[in-house]
């Protein structure tokens, strides 16, 4: 999938994701996707959650051995 840019927040747990999350799509324009790499499988619930909260889409989450990839479009 196509992503604009990429954010590696493997070996963090929550709140660290979101966290991240939510600095790297502040510096980010409408429409663009943020790949967001994770280990931490609460992750896939916390960044839904994030995303429904803000108005940002949740493309895909997908596990990828043992790794979460999270494709997340701007609002």
């Amino acid at each position: 999938m196509h992503f604009d840019e990429q954010i590696d927040t493997r070996g963090t747990k929550c709140p660290m994701p979101v966290l991240k999350t939510k600095k790297a799509l502040a510096k980010m324009q409408t429409g663009e996707v943020l790949m967001v790499l994770a280990t931490d499988p609460a992750s896939v619930a916390d960044l839904a959650q994030f995303a429904s909260q803000t108005g940002h889409k949740i493309l895909s989450q997908d596990e990828v051995n043992g790794e979460w990839h999270h494709y997340i479009e701007h609002k």
